[in-house]
């Protein structure tokens, strides 16, 4: 287990601290889970560079990488949700392509075929939420338009990643 592995593990243990912090009843709460989202973000940065850097991309952490993403972004939207920053309509829709992700990509790596690890696209599509999800815990007026265009380039993203798994497991499967 290297050591950008063993980051991306880590964060998964922020999803649990947030929920408890945004749900507390302590002072400033909500500056306190917005911290949490924030570090756990530097930490998925840190953690990609240390990857790279030293040459430690490994098959395991280009899954458990984006999982790990989609476990905090789907805590913050149910978040969000239960506390009525965000409707049930916003929710689907995010709920829907982040679990058809996590979904699709376990059962592909199951069946030994590669997982793509995050394009351009997709890491400037989970920066936005982050920052819009922020905007939303702050009751920024304007945050709810600006979630559902980042709704939308998220979906354009799982598209461009779906081309992208195609064309790479399909250039495996003919050597």
């Amino acid at each position: 287990m290297n050591l950008p592995n063993l980051l991306t593990l880590f964060r998964f243990i922020f999803v649990p601290i947030y929920l408890m912090l945004y749900f507390s009843e302590i002072p400033g709460r909500i500056y306190w889970a917005i911290g949490v989202v924030l570090f756990a973000g530097l930490t998925d940065i840190i953690d990609g560079y240390l990857a790279r850097r030293y040459q430690q991309v490994t098959q395991l952490g280009i899954m458990l990488d984006p999982l790990a993403d989609k476990c905090m972004m789907l805590a913050v939207f149910l978040s969000l949700l239960f506390s009525f920053k965000i409707n049930i309509w916003e929710t689907v829709a995010i709920f829907v392509r982040e679990a058809s992700m996590i979904i699709c990509s376990a059962i592909f790596h199951f069946q030994g075929m590669k997982t793509v690890p995050a394009n351009v696209l997709g890491k400037v599509t989970t920066f936005l939420f982050y920052m819009v999800l922020i905007l939303l815990m702050l009751d920024v007026a304007w945050a709810r338009p600006l979630l559902w265009v980042v709704i939308g380039i998220s979906f354009i993203a799982s598209l461009i990643y779906i081309y992208e798994f195609v064309i790479l497991n399909h250039d495996h499967h003919q050597s």
